[in-house]
């Protein structure tokens, strides 16, 4: 409200917002009096410092009268402020009101297989409260084994196997270690179960970091784990036994957070064991692997599966330093240690480079200036010098894997490193105390991709663009085994319910619930369909409205090859209008084309009643990719690649789409037919997608969207192009 328009008739600002409720109120025949009690129990807050302004609830009616009052300024929604989570379902615009959780039931009675590390029974992250019956077309079991009776699954973990057989075949030695039960002795399995399937768990945080409920991305999933990942390693035949009894079980969603790098499509024993799953119905979800930002990094390049990317959130975790002088400024941290009370000494150190003189500091606070890419080393020398604490000034802005230190820590940005410098300068006895545990949310640009996520082309497949969508994977809380330390503060390790942990393991699980959600409503959809459904309504904005960011590029647009189709979007998923199929005899003509021998196609198929006579690259995919890599010297010399697709109305019966495509530097792109006319529901129609280029591309990689655009304004169906030079030598069928 604008304060310098209230009427000298009111003694102060309460009053006035009192009397401007009562007078925008539904039942306009209420006396005065009753106004004034009917408008003061709809005043929820009235804001004297943080803003000029009152909380209210309204109806839309009221709400559009006070917009007419003399005064008003704007208006927002109340939305929640209160963490959930990971905090991802809420960023993912999960919510109870409307969208995928409301309409699948949070993924009730969907069934999610996880192959991981184990699990951790008792975290209430597993608690069956509110769980119907286990689905009586569950065929699973729990296995009983060491520290693990079988009596702790219940109706939301309804199976627990162990897979180890390969393992000790391979080194019988082992066995003098190794835990025969499906217990997880590492965390990662506890976590990446629990982000795809847990149950809401109140005052979750990781020592006060990230606070909130915490709940899975499908709460109401079922989830069973099969241990193929042990302390001692993990082999191919186990993962295999894994997924195969997966299947057995009767899963509906696999997500499975490991993979194998340089390997082809035949000996990929997730791109084998995978097939089978997809020709029974199983929706499979994969992590892309942790070797960006280089392109052609990526794992599970496989056609069949969803192949999933990091991104940040919309979250930082920070600390504060506050100086002597009263002024504070606000730093990055995730120290899970306590905050100092007292103010110490501190003192500028430069570059902080001279372990020795650092280590005649004694207790006090280390002030640090990064100006060459030093950050990692001044953390280890400051660690090592035994100080109080230190504090770290530095323009690189990717910080995830830094502000986890093992000592009292703040990394802060130049200007505010300033402050603290000047500080120090002007005082001869400067002193600071820090403070850690500032959660902050909505913060922008998010969400971005992360510099580890792996980069496509396929390596594996390169013919099918890869990977096919980002999900949260940055700093994802979840939970976490109570005896597998979580940190180490003082030398001292600690233990928590929940953790912090980033990667594409943790992204994987976030699409295998969203997955559990689509499958719930739609339970006849193909894999295929609900990965497309998935890829053609993701986000390609951030919350900035501006292209999704790649942070290992400096923050330009990036590009499929890093995101894939975009940001995943699950309540737009559950309806996305138009999908692209694909049946097991398509990928087969993909493998023939591939020029595998029948053996090796038999090795991922398990049948030889096929024929490669329609042989084929171009899968019913929802994204393009083609390559412009002739060794030529004509760079004028053009040639056209065409890709045919196939769409098949989910939506209202009768709808048009219109083609738009956004230009590609150095190619053009065109669409045939540009409209596409549907009269039914689960009627099919066709078009012919070229690109025309340069036999040698300038660029390394353009990148471009195709999207179909409903005519009614209900649907945008979007698919990402990517054109590229990328060498032929990285990819395995030039």
């Amino acid at each position: 409200m604008d304060l310098s328009a209230m009427p000298k008739a009111f003694s102060d600002h309460h009053s006035w917002y009192l009397a401007t409720l009562a007078s925008v109120l539904d039942n306009s025949e209420l006396s005065s009096t009753t106004a004034t009690s009917s408008s003061t129990s709809k005043l929820i807050y009235s804001y004297t410092h943080v803003m000029k302004g009152f909380a209210a609830s309204l109806s839309p009616s009221e709400l559009e009268a006070l917009k007419s009052s003399p005064g008003y300024l704007s208006s927002f929604r109340d939305l929640p402020v209160k963490a959930d989570t990971t905090h991802s379902p809420q960023f993912l615009g999960l919510n109870s009101n409307a969208g995928a959780w409301p309409m699948s039931n949070y993924g009730q009675d969907v069934i999610i297989g996880v192959i991981d590390t184990g699990i951790w029974p008792e975290s209430k992250s597993f608690n069956d409260d509110g769980m119907p019956e286990i689905p009586l077309r569950w065929k699973g079991e729990c296995d009983g084994g060491a520290q693990f009776n079988s009596s702790l699954c219940n109706k939301k973990l309804i199976g627990a196997r162990f897979f180890n057989k390969g393992l000790i075949a391979k080194n019988p030695n082992v066995t003098k270690t190794i835990s025969n039960s499906t217990r997880d002795t590492d965390g990662h399995g506890t976590h990446t179960s629990s982000t795809a399937t847990g149950n809401h768990v109140e005052g979750a945080s990781f020592f006060g970091y990230a606070p909130g409920t915490a709940r899975g991305t499908a709460p109401r999933a079922r989830v069973a784990m099969y241990k193929a990942l042990w302390d001692e390693g993990g082999i191919v035949s186990d993962i295999i036994a894994a997924i195969d009894q997966a299947c057995t079980d009767g899963v509906d969603v696999i997500s499975i957070s490991l993979g194998l790098d340089g390997v082809p499509l035949y000996e990929d024993p997730i791109a084998i064991a995978t097939f089978a799953a997809m020709e029974k119905g199983i929706f499979v979800s994969t992590s892309s692997g942790n070797r960006g930002p280089f392109n052609a990094t990526l794992h599970n390049g496989v056609p069949w599966v969803l192949t999933v990317a990091a991104g940040t959130l919309d979250r930082h975790f920070g600390g504060i330093v506050t100086l002597g002088n009263g002024a504070s400024v606000k730093g990055s941290s995730l120290y899970p240690g306590n905050s100092s009370s007292n103010q110490t000494a501190i003192v500028f150190m430069g570059a902080c480079d001279n372990l020795k003189e650092l280590m005649k500091i004694g207790k006090k606070i280390v002030l640090c200036q990064d100006k060459n890419g030093s950050l990692s080393d001044q953390l280890y020398n400051v660690n090592q010098a035994n100080v109080a604490a230190g504090v770290f000034i530095t323009s690189i802005t990717d910080l995830e894997f830094y502000i986890q230190s093992p000592f009292p820590a703040i990394v802060l940005n130049p200007k505010n490193g300033e402050t603290v410098k000047d500080y120090i300068k002007i005082n001869s006895q400067p002193e600071a105390k820090l403070e850690f545990r500032k959660t902050t949310l909505r913060t922008k640009p998010a969400p971005s991709v992360t510099t580890y996520s792996s980069r496509g082309p396929s390596p594996s497949c390169p013919f099918v663009l890869k990977p096919d969508i980002m999900a949260p994977g940055a700093l994802v809380l979840a939970s976490w085994p109570p005896n597998v330390p979580v940190a180490v503060v003082d030398s001292q390790p600690l233990f928590s319910n929940f953790n912090l942990l980033s990667g594409t393991s943790m992204s994987c699980p976030h699409a295998a619930g969203v997955a559990a959600l689509i499958k719930a409503v739609h339970p006849e959809w193909s894999p295929a369909a609900i990965r497309s459904a998935m890829m053609t309504t993701s986000d390609i904005m951030d919350n900035t409205y501006g292209p999704i960011k790649d942070i290992a590029r400096g923050d330009i647009p990036a590009s499929p090859l890093a995101m894939g189709a975009g940001h995943i979007n699950p309540n737009k998923a559950i309806n996305p209008g138009l999908i692209y199929d694909a049946k097991s005899e398509e990928y087969v003509n993909l493998l023939c084309a591939l020029n595998f021998s029948r053996e090796q196609i038999r090795t991922i198929t398990q049948s030889a009643s096929y024929n490669c006579s329609t042989s084929s690259l171009d899968l019913n995919y929802p994204s393009f990719i083609a390559f412009f890599n002739a060794n030529v010297s004509n760079l004028d010399s053009k040639t056209t690649q065409e890709f045919h697709r196939t769409v098949t109305n989910v939506g209202q019966g009768k709808s048009t789409y219109v083609a738009s495509v956004t230009p590609m530097k150095g190619v053009q792109v065109s669409v045939m037919p540009d409209k596409l006319v549907f009269k039914e529901k689960n009627e099919n129609q066709g078009f012919k997608l070229s690109i025309e280029g340069p036999r040698r591309l300038t660029d390394l990689v353009v990148f471009g969207f195709l999207s179909w655009v409903d005519t009614a304004g209900k649907h945008v169906v979007r698919s990402p192009i990517v054109a590229t030079r990328i060498s032929s030598d990285l990819l395995p069928h030039s």
